[in-house]
């Protein structure tokens, strides 16, 4: 771990989480005060030339979005951090949120000036109760302290669902209505929550701002891959010997995720595939190791980054019966608002599960390809564009698993 890089999780195990005057002791709310010693242009621009791109599942560039909701006129604007942490296999917020909850109030703040929104709220993932509290008790703090000024934050738990981690699903979910995607454009920089401009960010995207305001943006802009500069956690799970969490420049590669920082495969077996970004994510086969996670480096090998999560398995699993399991999910989760994600999880899951019980042809897999594809550009919002990635992926790197149980 020598060669990891700590801006999120900076003050990770340094400060005791329920202290505001720990948070205070290292510099805490110092970039808040320095955000506002500045003109609402000069913050946005700072933050645009740092370069910072979500870290979430878009990776749009963060200070345009601030200039959009800056720009948009209304009475009142909104800032929102998406805390919804669904992905299977990811943590890295949660982490973030335990034990540095206020470098997320503080990072809200600063956009919340930028645009000048005096509300905010973090819509937190309702599996994290713990997490919720925590929150609720920095912000107490945070407010007894009178370090947000006229900033106010609010903690709103979601239902648990999967589909309220797109944006405006989630800012669905706040205004009291069913958690499904809107219409897009308008953006919610534009026209957001309850018709106001919002600024919805991840947790890790909002704790990388008060850095960027302490050390400058040129200094984050040179940090890992220059076209999505900075740091990613990562959060690694499956058969890799460290089951654990780190952050690194956004130039290392995966291989070096898995084999330097996780240790290599466990039980020394032989590696077979690795799924970045959650369920949602492509399954990358060996010889594609070498890309490093940025995000647009993962995209140009039709994979994603996204939330950080790497699933990795050896060689003795079976990628169809796992394929199978993750498209049990999606149909599970898709909300049902469009016709293409409706009907194409549960026409997926059902070829999937024929192929999986050695009752499909050489036709089922052809016609899951179709699917995939119509899916992945007609579906209404990104979980049903997503959702055939591990099925198209695997068909793509480890057609030998599907020819396995083929009739």
């Amino acid at each position: 771990m020598a060669e990891e890089m700590r801006i999120v999780l900076r003050n990770y195990g340094k400060i005791d989480p329920q202290k505001i005057d720990d948070y205070l002791a290292v510099g805490g709310y110092n970039s808040l005060n320095k955000a506002r010693a500045m003109s609402n242009v000069d913050l946005i621009n700072e933050i645009k030339a740092s370069k910072l791109r979500g870290r979430g599942g878009a990776g749009f560039n963060c200070g345009m979005k601030l200039n959009f909701a800056y720009q948009a006129q209304a009475d009142q604007k909104y800032v929102i951090c998406n805390a919804d942490e669904g992905e299977p296999g990811t943590y890295k917020d949660r982490i973030i949120m335990e034990n540095d909850p206020h470098t997320v109030l503080e990072g809200m703040a600063i956009c919340g000036y930028a645009i000048g929104a005096t509300q905010g709220f973090i819509y937190c993932r309702g599996e994290y109760p713990s997490v919720a509290e925590t929150l609720k008790q920095a912000i107490a703090q945070a407010k007894a302290k009178g370090v947000l000024g006229d900033f106010s934050i609010e903690v709103r738990l979601g239902a648990g669902a999967y589909v309220c981690g797109e944006e405006s699903a989630l800012i669905e979910s706040i205004e009291g209505n069913r958690g499904e995607p809107r219409i897009r454009p308008p953006f919610p920089p534009v026209v957001g929550l309850w018709g106001k401009p919002t600024i919805v960010n991840n947790v890790e995207t909002f704790a990388n701002i008060p850095v960027i305001l302490e050390k400058g943006s040129a200094w984050f802009a040179a940090i890992g891959a220059p076209s999505y500069p900075g740091t990613k956690v990562v959060t690694l799970t499956g058969d890799v010997n460290n089951k654990t969490f780190f952050e690194v420049p956004t130039d290392t590669t995966i291989k070096e995720v898995i084999f330097q920082f996780g240790g290599g495969i466990a039980a020394g077996k032989e590696f077979k595939a690795v799924q970045i970004g959650g369920t949602s994510g492509a399954f990358i086969p060996a010889s594609q190791l070498d890309t490093q996670i940025s995000f647009d480096a993962m995209v140009a090998i039709g994979a994603v980054l996204g939330s950080g999560a790497v699933f990795v398995l050896d060689a003795s699993r079976d990628l169809v019966d796992v394929t199978a399991r993750i498209s049990k999910f999606f149909a599970d989760e898709s909300c049902g608002k469009c016709a293409p994600c409706r009907e194409g999880t549960m026409r997926m899951h059902d070829l999937m599960n024929k192929i999986n019980d050695g009752k499909g042809a050489s036709a089922d897999v052809a016609l899951l390809g179709k699917l995939g594809r119509v899916m992945s550009y007609s579906c209404f919002c990104g979980l049903g564009q997503v959702a055939p990635a591990p099925v198209l992926s695997t068909i793509k790197h480890f057609s030998a698993d599907y020819n396995a149980k083929l009739m």
